[in-house]
């Protein structure tokens, strides 16, 4: 089952990206360039998911392939940073993924609480790129 990220979850998940970007910049290049890597695929993957779901509010035609396309990479996005230690955002893009593989297999109020939001998961993103980088 996946785990609901609630307000007190959320507490933990600013803790834990502080000491996990702490422990990166301790870490090896190679690991920081993953971290980068894996950090803004969440941004693309974030601006990809937008345009479609801006396609379809203007009339446009729904599309299987797309949507195949987008679970896909939230569930990759989520086993990348699940390697590199960032559990809590891995469950936010797994639920992603979840969610655009079968879009009613999880309800409205569970994906509230996951706080699973396009803006929110580009800005926690953005934010741990701008502390690694600083």
């Amino acid at each position: 089952m996946i785990e609901i990220i609630t307000a007190i979850s959320l507490w933990e998940l600013i803790k834990h990206t502080s000491a996990w970007v702490t422990n990166l910049k301790r870490a090896k290049e190679t690991r920081k360039q993953q971290s980068v890597n894996a950090l803004r695929k969440v941004v693309i993957a974030a601006q990809k998911t937008a345009i479609y779901m801006r396609l379809l509010q203007e009339g446009g035609k729904q599309s299987l392939e797309a949507e195949a396309e987008l679970a896909t990479l939230w569930t990759e996005l989520s086993f990348a940073l699940q390697d590199l230690g960032i559990d809590k955002l891995a469950k936010r893009c797994l639920i992603k993924g979840k969610q655009w593989a079968n879009p009613t297999q999880l309800d409205k109020a569970f994906l509230d609480k996951a706080d699973v939001g396009l803006e929110k998961m580009e800005q926690l993103a953005n934010q741990l790129l701008s502390e690694i980088n600083h």
